[in-house]
């Protein structure tokens, strides 16, 4: 964020800047909602092939695993990279 908009921020009244903070709060749930309503759609699909049984096989099983780690260090892995970018940092790529 821009310091010129920090500053902006600190010149608001306190309730306007309690609803922000609502506000930023609201959009961070809805965020990680959509990241994990994503995790599991993409792992399912790409893992699980049928529904013979209540519960996944080994396979399946190591599949999604596999798969919920690589998208959450996928998603950590740009999360810092965006920092990097925010803050004007040089990269090692």
């Amino acid at each position: 964020m821009d310091k010129s908009m920090i500053g902006d921020l600190d010149a608001l009244p306190e309730a306007d800047k309690l609803r922000m903070a609502s506000m930023i709060d609201q959009l961070q749930v809805r965020d990680s909602l959509r990241m994990y309503n994503s995790l599991v759609e993409r792992c399912f699909t790409d893992c699980v092939d049928n529904f013979k049984r209540k519960t996944l096989d080994k396979q399946e099983e190591t599949c999604v695993r596999r798969c919920a780690e690589k998208f959450l260090k996928h998603s950590m892995r740009v999360g810092l990279r965006f920092a990097e970018l925010n803050q004007g940092a040089p990269t090692p790529d």
